[in-house]
């Protein structure tokens, strides 16, 4: 494939079922400590993993192996110290940590997000009526945030990054908080993803239900390992 780039090829998979998404030797360090004792802590050594269109990928380490900074760097929001993330198409991102207007309700999250995203004002309010029926939680459309449960606030979290119906969707810890029912409901929502041809990666502390699950990678020692 001489002359052509990695992205050349990302672009031509990805028409025929390939690659959306592909991690090449990602390498990060934090700064720990005071001068002249500050050290670099390592947290990813050379991350290697592609998703493919229409999979469902799980991530899985535990906390402080540096899950929540790699999705970050897929998503562009933080920088890698050494390597590249190809992304063939648009990304939806769910955060650990919802970044939310506790003075807005959901409603107004949603006109907000779709005005940011470029949609159409009917294609986002049918998009939102669609989500708020799929995750069960309608009657909040004109709650505050600052009013919200924890569980309400993860569907909403998770309902923007739906919201530009994304190829690919990556969801950082998506089900802390759920009860059952929303946690039953989240799993039907993946597999009308999948079989729509989109793709979803979720990092966790743990998995359940690997059946669920295409491939399921572990992050040790800073790396991405099959399981």
């Amino acid at each position: 494939m001489e002359g052509v780039t990695v992205m050349d090829a990302l672009s031509q998979l990805t028409g025929s079922g390939g690659v959306v998404l592909a991690a090449h030797g990602i390498d990060k360090a934090y700064r720990r400590g005071s001068w002249p004792a500050r050290r670099a802590v390592p947290v990813l050594a050379g991350v290697n993993f592609s998703m493919h269109k229409g999979e469902v990928v799980g991530l899985v380490g535990e906390n402080g192996s540096g899950k929540s900074t790699l999705m970050k760097i897929l998503v562009g929001a933080l920088a890698p110290d050494a390597g590249e993330v190809e992304r063939a198409t648009r990304l939806g991102y769910c955060p650990q940590v919802p970044q939310l207007y506790e003075r807005l309700t959901c409603d107004e999250h949603f006109e907000l997000f779709g005005h940011a995203y470029g949609i159409a004002g009917r294609v986002e309010r049918e998009s939102r009526a669609s989500i708020y029926a799929a995750l069960g939680f309608e009657r909040y459309a004109r709650a505050r945030v600052s009013q919200l449960s924890g569980g309400t606030t993860a569907k909403l979290n998770l309902g923007l990054a739906l919201l530009a119906d994304p190829e690919v969707l990556l969801l950082d810890e998506p089900y802390a908080g759920f009860d059952w029912d929303t946690y039953l409901r989240f799993w039907d929502l993946v597999a009308d993803r999948r079989i729509a041809g989109r793709s979803v990666l979720i990092i966790s502390h743990f998995v359940a239900d690997e059946e669920r699950f295409d491939r399921i990678l572990d992050l040790r020692d800073g790396r991405a390992v099959p399981r």
